[in-house]
């Protein structure tokens, strides 16, 4: 049964400002609030985004070094082996186009440019081509690095970890409950290890999720407070865009104000963190986009995976409507 009872989303707000942590039912509450109090809520959320960062927007570039050719069977991604999306297919990039894509990452003002490579888990091989390119990068920029390359043993993750990467990504993408109808070639506790082993090695741990995917508000819930018990310093919250050719093409689950209503109650549930509003933003907010930085401090710039984004001069002029400010990266 859904919650109706209206809250006081201010006092709440700074009472997770002095400390409260907020209580499962607080959270559901704000999932399952009225389209109404979308407003107040997003106001209260932004008291906390406000608190912590300002008014400051870090942007984040993703290259893609390695498309499709996946054995996993995620049921979301149009870069697994099930999918039939039309993609492009290709091997690892060049060192050389690694680090092109760091110049290009500080010419769309982001300050955090993302490694991002398909497939299950790097090879020895992949980890070392990574890291000549990562080592090449902070020769010559101040960018911050994330890398995303599947799952990680300590050996990799020490490695990475010690050639400069600041950060690594691997999503828990939805509740443990949910995870086997999501996928079936690895389980939600293979996601956390990693997780784990990223932190362990000295890197920034990011993890996020991805709403949309037949989880309930409990378990939309229970996605942000697992991130919380993590401690994952960055969450990406991306949003289902249901790819023609992978299995939950079709699936319709949110409008833009649930989505408002999901990235603030991430906001409440992790006041500190950076929260990145992520893929599907653009198919699943539309119009209501630039809202979601009133509870967000943080968003991709340019292209995703393998799904288009907005031109980074929208983004930019986006968050100079809203009277915020980018966080750049020097060079």
């Amino acid at each position: 049964m859904e919650i109706q009872t209206k809250r006081d989303w201010k006092t709440l707000a700074e009472n997770v400002i002095g400390g409260y942590q907020v209580t499962e039912e607080e959270a559901l509450a704000i999932v399952q609030a009225n389209d109404e109090e979308v407003l107040e809520i997003l106001n209260a959320a932004y008291l906390i985004r406000h608190h912590y960062f300002g008014n400051k927007v870090k942007l984040n570039m993703i290259i893609n070094t390695k498309s499709g050719l996946c054995a996993e069977d995620c049921g979301y991604c149009s870069q697994s082996i099930i999918s039939d999306a039309p993609i492009e297919k290709y091997g690892w990039l060049t060192k050389e186009k690694i680090v092109e894509g760091a110049q290009e990452s500080i010419r769309r003002k982001a300050g955090t440019y993302c490694i991002v490579a398909s497939g299950r888990r790097p090879t020895d091989r992949e980890i070392d081509h990574v890291i000549e390119a990562v080592q090449e990068i902070r020769q010559t920029t101040e960018l911050k690095i994330c890398c995303c390359l599947g799952f990680l043993n300590e050996e990799h993750a020490k490695k990475l970890s010690e050639a400069g990467v600041h950060r690594y990504n691997h999503n828990i993408n939805t509740s443990k409950g949910n995870y086997e109808n999501v996928c079936s070639t690895h389980t939600y506790e293979d996601r956390v290890d990693t997780v784990e082993k990223a932190k362990e090695s000295g890197m920034s741990p990011c993890s996020g999720a991805i709403f949309g995917m037949g989880e309930s508000d409990l378990e939309a819930v229970q996605i942000a407070t697992t991130l919380r018990q993590l401690d994952a310093d960055s969450i990406p919250c991306n949003f289902l865009n249901p790819i023609e050719g992978t299995p939950l093409e079709g699936q319709k689950q949110l409008n833009p104000r649930k989505c408002l209503k999901l990235l603030s109650m991430m906001r409440f549930v992790n006041p500190a963190k950076e929260i990145r509003m992520s893929g599907g933003r653009e198919v699943n907010f539309r119009s209501l986009q630039s809202l979601g930085l009133y509870a967000a401090n943080s968003i991709f710039v340019g292209d995703y995976l393998t799904t288009a984004g907005q031109e980074p001069t929208a983004d930019w002029d986006m968050i100079k409507d809203l009277g915020f400010e980018i966080e750049e990266c020097a060079l």
